[in-house]
C-alpha cells in the first residue's frame, strides 16, 4: 500500500516529503479554505515539492457536470501530475467520462458503497475514495467497505485504485493495508504516529545511555 498526504499544508507536505514515504497528495475545499490561500497557488507550490499525483478537487459549489468538467480541465492545466477531484454523484459520474475521454486522471471522492466505487470505475475513475472514518464516525465498519471493494476489484479485473481516505489513525492504515486499499491518504500528524512506539523511545534511551558510559558524549 502507497502513502499520499491528506493535506494542503505545504510545510507538513514538506515534511512527509523529507521522510521519503509519500508519493502523492490529496487535497478538498476544506482543506485550501483552511489554508486561506489561492487554490492554483497552493497547488502549484505542492506540484513543485511533490512528484507524484496531486488531486485538485472541482469547486465545493459546482454540482452540474458541465461546469465540472470545465473546471476539471483547467485544474489538469496545472500539472501533468493534476488529479481531478470529482464527487460521487450523477452529475460527477458524467463529468468523469467525459475527462476520461479527454486523457484526464480523476479521483472520484465522498465514496460510501462498494456500489458507488463500482459505478465510478465504470465511469472511467482513476481512483475512487471510500471515506473509512466518516463511515465509523457512525458506527459502520469502514474498513469492511475497503475490502468489499477491493475483494469486487479483483473479481471484476478492474484497474481503479482504491485510496482510503478520512484515516483517522495507525490502526486505520493497518486495517485498510490488510483490506486492499492501493493507497492510503492520511494527515501528516497520523503520520507522525505511526513512527512512535514506547518501546522505540525506550530503546533510544538505552542505547544512548550505554553508550555515554563506555563513550561519554
Amino acid at each position: 500500500m502507497k502513502f499520499f498526504v491528506d493535506t494542503a499544508n505545504v510545510e507538513d507536505i514538506k515534511k512527509a516529503n523529507d521522510m521519503g514515504v509519500i508519493c502523492g497528495v490529496t487535497t478538498n475545499p476544506s482543506l485550501i479554505a483552511k489554508e486561506g490561500r489561492d487554490f492554483v497557488e497552493v497547488i502549484k507550490e505542492i506540484t513543485s515539492i511533490v512528484d507524484g499525483p496531486i488531486s485538485g478537487e472541482v469547486k465545493a459549489t459546482t454540482v452540474d457536470a458541465e461546469t465540472m468538467i470545465a473546471e476539471g480541465r483547467e485544474i489538469a492545466k496545472i500539472h501533468p501530475n493534476m488529479i481531478v477531484k470529482i464527487p460521487m454523484t450523477v452529475e460527477g459520474l458524467k463529468a468523469t467520462k467525459v475527462l476520461k475521454s479527454e486523457g484526464i486522471k480523476t479521483n472520484v471522492t465522498l465514496v460510501f458503497t462498494a456500489n458507488q466505487a463500482l459505478l465510478a470505475a465504470r465511469a472511467g475513475a482513476t481512483y475512487v475514495s471510500p471515506f473509512l472514518g466518516r463511515l465509523d464516525d457512525i458506527s459502520q465498519n469502514g474498513t469492511d467497505l475497503i475490502r468489499q471493494i477491493a475483494d469486487m476489484f479483483a473479481v471484476a479485473g478492474i484497474e481503479t485504485e482504491i485510496i482510503a481516505a478520512s484515516v483517522r489513525n495507525p490502526i486505520h492504515v493497518t486495517d485498510c493495508a490488510l483490506a486492499g486499499a492501493d493507497i492510503a491518504t492520511v494527515p501528516y500528524s497520523v503520520i507522525e504516529q505511526m513512527t512512535k512506539h514506547p518501546l522505540t523511545d525506550q530503546g533510544i534511551v538505552k542505547f544512548q545511555e550505554d553508550y555515554r558510559k563506555v563513550f561519554g558524549e
